[in-house]
């Protein structure tokens, strides 16, 4: 069973650790209680508490109705604990004395240990012990619902981002090919066919949890060529992505509310327009980097505090990135003493589990 060969390694050996440690309490317990010798009660408590934990172990995993419940319902999830403790004192209490004839065959029948003393504490311990680890496994399950909610949580507002942004970015692009069918219809229909690229790339990554980052560059060209076409001479731009990072998986239109912004805030309203770099590179070994930096009006910075950027898009980013990948990624906004914006993102090779 596909349960069996992924959840099954884990579990197994860390119950079984657990297991071991009560085995040798209940050992010493009854050692300092005067109710036989040292290794006679180990070998009782190890041969009755590993059989009845494998037994119970082995029933929840085979009888589970789901890979993310750890425990089977109904009457089976009932039978799963008094079938292990049966199985435990009926294979059990026979390896125990097996060890007895073997190291102690000079032990008389009285030095052994009675059946009700194993069966009540086998039974208790084991009550004790699946209880505990039906606990855990079900707060387990429910931090994986409440993590898998806010991964979907994050994705909506994603859709609900891109619903925001593509009309504005839509129309505007509309109403320049309007003017530019009738006045210069070569550059209206280069318009027209980046429009259509960029239109299909956003729908193919709406639809994707990640893409690569080749294909992020790819939408970020047909955007900007866009903005190009609409601005003129006002706008130049550059996209640098090193081939070997080609292939690296992003979560798509990360950078678009970047450049976005950029152009809004930074560049359009600058009379002289202005240029919007965009940079991939390895900031070690184990994290990628990802700049934006425009040459435009900059961030307003009031005084004594940093530049910060706290429009929805950028948010959104925010959030994104904390969803996928929790503290490992880090997004910083900063103002240029040049004049002018860069939007750093730093994202681990390998997102967080």
């Amino acid at each position: 069973m596909p349960v069996m060969s992924m959840f099954a390694p884990a579990s197994l050996l860390r119950h079984a650790g657990i297991t071991v440690a009560a085995c040798l309490l209940i050992a010493a317990a009854l050692t300092a209680l005067g109710q036989g010798l040292w290794d006679v009660n180990l070998a009782y408590s190890l041969a009755i508490g590993l059989i009845s934990w494998l037994s119970i172990d082995l029933l929840r995993l085979r009888w589970r109705e789901s890979d993310q419940i750890p425990w089977p319902r109904g009457m089976r999830g009932m039978a799963v604990v008094p079938l292990g403790i049966a199985a435990g004192l009926v294979l059990g209490n026979p390896l125990g004395s097996l060890y007895v004839q073997q190291f102690h065959p000079e032990l008389p029948a009285a030095g052994r240990p009675s059946l009700w003393l194993p069966f009540a504490i086998t039974m208790a311990t084991s009550i004790a012990m699946s209880w505990g680890f039906y606990v855990v496994g079900k707060s387990r399950h429910l931090q994986m619902q409440a993590e898998q909610a806010q991964r979907q949580a994050a994705e909506a507002r994603l859709s609900l981002l891109q619903a925001q942004l593509e009309p504005h970015m839509l129309f505007n692009t509309l109403a320049n090919l309007r003017v530019l069918i009738a006045s210069d219809a070569p550059r209206a229909e280069q318009m027209l066919d980046h429009l259509i690229a960029y239109l299909r790339a956003t729908l193919a990554g709406s639809r994707s949890g990640t893409h690569s980052l080749a294909s992020e560059f790819a939408l970020l060209t047909d955007y900007l060529a866009l903005m190009q076409i609409r601005m003129g001479d006002r706008l130049t731009y550059s996209l640098t992505l090193p081939a070997d990072l080609a292939g690296l998986p992003v979560p798509p239109l990360l950078l678009q509310p970047l450049v976005e912004n950029s152009i809004r805030h930074g560049l359009e309203p600058q009379l002289a327009g202005g240029h919007i770099a965009v940079q991939a590179g390895m900031l070690d070994d184990s994290h990628l980097l990802l700049s934006v930096h425009d040459n435009g009006l900059g961030l307003p910075v009031l005084p004594g505090q940093p530049p910060s950027g706290s429009g929805f898009g950028l948010q959104q980013i925010r959030e994104r990135l904390a969803s996928r990948y929790g503290s490992a990624a880090r997004f910083d906004l900063t103002a240029d003493s040049a004049g002018g914006t860069r939007a750093c993102l730093v994202l681990p090779l390998k997102p967080q589990p």
